[in-house]
């Protein structure tokens, strides 16, 4: 089934022209809007001026570490300015970037170092050197190369050059490297929908080595915008002190800190009247919480849908109601198609996309590449299905669908419906074997209140009525907390393993 593409507004960058590289149309936001901040994070601050002239400096310093055009530079350093000059100085002399997550075990590291044979990696101070690294920067030497006397001539590569590599997660196994060419990093500008305004000030809560930074700095520089970066770790006292204080238009967080950003005191007085859009995903948003957003910052909140290898896929729409936004991730932004494969009796599919936005691929790894490109269409492993209004369903992951008595059940759908209970402050379902009947589900559920966990015969009651009652969960396991993988998402292998 193909769906048609989203009606979101298309906001106009403000850099136009042929930029076919991303340093072409760095220099030409440096020289553009030399005073425009940004980025801004914890009290520093860097021009768009500032942050080239600093990039072309650190760019000569990779040099000097025998970095070429082609090379890949490893960041493995916390979302910062640091961060950002980094990024920017790869790309300088025709690097390749690649963010490599600080939560990332050495097992993981040292088989994305093989895979790429980076000459290069910048790591936190006191972080072990992994093996095979012919060269290291530390994250405290960064201030001092950024002030050398020598800068780097910009390499003048082509559009087809590839420019950045994001790690997938590794749940299924060892990380994998999707690459991506300047030309795909471009298509963020016509996907951008609410989630860009020329020169808006955009407050980030995203791990810069993720797909959300990595494959959105075009973006961020096309619409000269500001990106104020979240404290880390993060707090409610510090996300509505930069709402304020660095008077955000676009404000991204996940549902739990925009729950938590609510029942802050000073919420209820605070002048939040800059922000025009709310942005949150990663999980569900309870209806009642989208309504309350909506209501205390006076800006629509809207959802978004993508993955690691097609870093835009699909949005809600200003306007949508709170249920829209609860139970679907919209549809599907501009310049996206997508459809469903190997739908099955209930119109549920394997999630396909094409987009010039998507990978060219998994980084020296054709045998996945085929796999997961097929005739344009890049398949995913997650499910779904489309409703009447054209809006996509998540239904969980197709390795996460199990079937019980014949029935297949797919865990996100239930999980929705139980993360409706008041009792229920977090929950996973994995479906383990069972004699006789095939599977049967497990619920792991982290109470709101310790003191007054739910049974699963509450569970179970509030299944009836709202979806099929084979789909409740036969077991109940209480957590004080949900294993999380490095890309912090529920590490559904680790709750299989406490089976």
């Amino acid at each position: 089934m193909d769906a048609h593409t989203n009606d979101l507004t298309y906001q106009a960058p403000v850099l136009h022209g042929d930029y076919p590289t991303f340093v072409s149309l760095f220099a030409a936001a440096a020289d553009r809007f030399p005073d425009t901040e940004a980025y801004v994070h914890c009290g520093a601050r860097i021009t768009y001026s500032k942050w080239y002239e600093r990039s072309l400096r650190l760019a000569a310093a990779f040099e000097d570490r025998d970095v070429r055009a082609g090379d890949i530079v490893l960041i493995g350093i916390e979302s910062s300015i640091d961060f950002a000059l980094c990024f920017a100085a790869a790309q300088i002399i025709g690097a390749i970037a690649s963010g490599v997550n600080t939560r990332l075990g050495s097992r993981e590291i040292a088989a994305i170092v093989e895979q790429t044979q980076a000459p290069l990696m910048i790591l936190e101070e006191g972080g072990s050197e992994p093996i095979g690294v012919r060269k290291i920067i530390r994250r405290g030497d960064i201030e001092s190369l950024c002030q050398s006397s020598r800068k780097a001539e910009p390499h003048r590569g082509v559009a087809s050059d590839i420019a950045v590599i994001i790690w997938t997660s590794g749940t299924t196994g060892l990380p994998k490297g999707a690459s991506f060419a300047h030309e795909n990093l471009s298509c963020a500008i016509q996907t951008a929908g609410p989630m860009a305004e020329p020169f808006a000030r955009k407050l980030s809560s995203v791990p810069f080595a993720h797909a959300g930074y990595m494959a959105k700095a075009w973006e961020q520089i096309a619409f000269a915008m500001t990106l104020v970066i979240s404290d880390t770790p993060w707090s409610a006292d510090d996300m509505l002190h930069l709402l304020v204080d660095e008077r955000i238009s676009i404000a991204g967080a996940v549902p739990t800190q925009w729950a938590k950003l609510l029942d802050h005191p000073a919420v209820s007085n605070a002048d939040l009247s800059n922000i025009k859009v709310g942005i949150t995903a990663t999980a569900p948003a309870p209806p009642e919480l989208i309504e309350r957003v909506t209501c205390v910052i006076g800006a629509p909140l809207i959802v978004r849908y993508s993955m690691t290898e097609c870093p835009s896929m699909t949005g809600t729409r200003v306007g949508d109601s709170a249920e829209v936004q609860y139970r679907t991730v919209g549809r599907p932004q501009p310049g996206i198609k997508l459809k469903l494969v190997g739908m099955d009796e209930s119109k549920i599919g394997r999630i396909a996309v094409q987009s010039g936005g998507m990978m060219r691929g998994y980084w020296r790894d054709p045998e996945r590449t085929a796999a997961a490109i097929q005739d344009g269409w890049l398949i995913s492993s997650d499910l779904g299905r489309f409703n009447g209004d054209g809006n996509l369903i998540l239904a969980g992951r197709a390795g996460e669908m199990y079937i019980r008595g014949g029935y297949n059940i797919y865990p996100l759908e239930v999980e929705r419906v139980l993360s409706e209970l008041p009792s229920v402050g977090a929950v996973a379902i994995v479906g383990v074997a069972a004699p006789k009947i095939g599977e049967i589900g497990i619920a792991f559920v982290v109470p709101s209140d310790p003191e007054c966990p739910p049974s699963l015969a509450a569970l179970r009651n509030h299944i009836r009525g709202q979806i099929a009652d084979y789909k409740a969960p036969d077991q109940l396991m209480l957590l004080e907390a949900l294993p999380l993988t490095p890309m912090m998402k529920v590490d559904k292998a680790a709750l299989q393993a406490l089976v």
